[in-house]
C-alpha cells in the first residue's frame, strides 16, 4: 500500500521520546490546509492533534495553522477593514460575557470592532451570541454581511462556522478527544478581515508570549493580549492585569492596576453571578445594579482603546472609557 501523503507529519510528531522533531518551515500550513480541505483519514487527523498536544506546539506550527485557515476563508464579497478583532472562543462561560458591552461601547465610539467565535450554547452556560441577541444583535452568515454590518453599526459577530466552517468542525473533536487541541489556540489568532488591531485573552498566563510570537510572526500590526475572566478578553476590574503587547513587531507588556479592591475578590464570585442573558443589556441600559460588572466593561474597552490607538496611556485610556460608559446612550442596542 502507497504511504499517504499526510503521514511525513504524523511520522515527524510521532517518533521515539529522542527522534520527533517540531514541524519546520511551510510543513504547518501545508499540513493544516491538507486537513481543511478533506485530504486527511480521521485516524490522521486525530493522532496529528493529539502528538502536537503531548509535544507542545511551537509559535511557528501555529502561525502556519493561521495561514492555512486565512487561505480557505470566503472573503467578502465587499471588503471592509475593522479597526479591532475581537475573538471570542472560550466557549463555556461560567460567567457573564460583559465584555460584549465593552466592544460596543468602542463600537458606539466610531471604532469598527469585529467579533467572532463558536456559540458555545448549552444549560449552565452564558453563550456570547446569547447575550448579543438581547441586545439586538445577531450572528451573521458570512463575511460579507459583517463587512455590511460593519459599516452599518460599527459592529458584527460572527461565528467560525459563518466564515471557516471546516475549521469549526475541528472544534467538535473535543468530546471525542476530550482535550483541547491547537485548534483553540490558534483560532484566537485569526483575523478573517485583517484589522490592525487585536484583543485577545489566554486562559493561562503563559501562553501570552505564544501569542506574541504569533502575531509577531502574521505580521499583526498591533496586539494587546492578556489573561481574561474564563478565557475571554474581560479583565477583572478586582486583580492587576498584565497586557502582553504586540506594536510594529516588537513584545513588550503593560501593568494595569485593579480599579476595585482587591479584598473584594473575596466577596464577588464570577462563577456565582446569575446567567441570565438579558443582564448584559440591562446593564447597559442602566437597569441593573452591578458595580464589579460595570467596572470590568470600563477596564476591557479600556484595553481596547489603546490597542487601536485611541489612548498613548494606561490612565488616559481608563479616564476615556469610564468617560464613554457614562455618556453611552442606554437606548442604543436593545432587542
Amino acid at each position: 500500500m502507497q504511504e499517504h501523503p499526510f503521514a511525513e507529519y504524523t511520522r515527524a510528531l510521532g517518533k521515539g521520546p529522542k527522534l520527533f522533531r517540531d514541524l519546520e518551515e511551510h510543513e504547518p500550513e501545508t499540513a493544516m490546509t491538507m486537513v481543511l480541505r478533506g485530504e486527511v483519514d480521521p485516524i490522521q487527523l486525530g493522532a496529528f492533534l493529539l502528538l502536537l498536544r503531548r509535544k507542545e506546539e511551537t509559535g511557528a506550527e501555529l502561525a502556519g495553522f493561521v495561514r492555512a485557515a486565512k487561505s480557505v476563508l470566503a472573503r467578502p464579497d465587499d471588503p471592509i477593514v475593522p479597526d479591532l478583532g475581537w475573538p471570542s472562543y472560550a466557549d463555556r462561560h461560567r460567567q457573564q460575557p460583559w465584555f460584549v458591552l465593552s466592544a460596543l461601547l468602542l463600537a458606539a465610539e466610531g471604532i469598527k470592532v469585529l467579533m467572532q467565535g463558536i456559540d458555545g450554547g448549552s444549560e449552565g452556560y452564558a453563550p456570547t451570541p446569547a447575550a448579543l441577541a438581547q441586545l439586538g444583535i445577531h450572528p451573521c452568515g458570512s463575511l460579507t454581511q459583517a463587512a455590511a454590518e460593519l459599516r452599518n453599526s460599527n459592529f458584527a459577530y460572527i461565528r467560525l462556522q459563518g466564515f471557516c466552517p471546516d475549521l469549526e468542525r475541528l472544534f467538535q473533536l473535543r468530546p471525542l478527544l476530550g482535550v483541547r487541541t491547537a485548534v483553540n489556540t490558534f483560532a484566537r489568532d485569526i483575523n478573517p478581515l485583517d484589522a490592525p488591531a487585536q484583543i485577545q485573552s489566554v486562559f493561562h498566563p503563559p501562553y501570552r508570549p505564544l501569542h506574541q510570537e504569533i502575531a509577531i510572526r502574521l505580521g499583526q500590526p498591533c496586539a494587546a493580549i492578556f489573561k481574561g475572566i474564563g478565557g475571554e478578553a474581560q479583565r477583572s476590574p478586582l486583580k492587576e492585569c498584565v497586557v502582553a503587547t504586540v506594536e510594529d513587531g516588537q513584545a513588550a507588556e503593560e501593568f494595569w492596576a485593579p480599579r476595585l479592591a482587591e479584598r473584594m475578590e473575596t466577596t464577588y464570585q464570577w462563577r456565582a453571578e446569575d446567567l441570565d442573558p438579558r443582564h448584559p443589556a440591562l446593564l447597559w441600559a442602566g437597569e441593573l445594579d452591578n458595580p464589579v460588572a460595570e467596572q470590568a466593561v470600563i477596564a476591557t474597552a479600556a484595553v481596547g482603546l489603546r490597542a487601536v490607538g485611541r489612548a498613548s496611556l494606561i490612565e488616559e485610556a481608563e479616564a476615556m472609557a469610564e468617560r464613554l460608559w457614562r455618556s453611552r446612550s442606554p437606548g442604543r442596542f436593545r432587542a
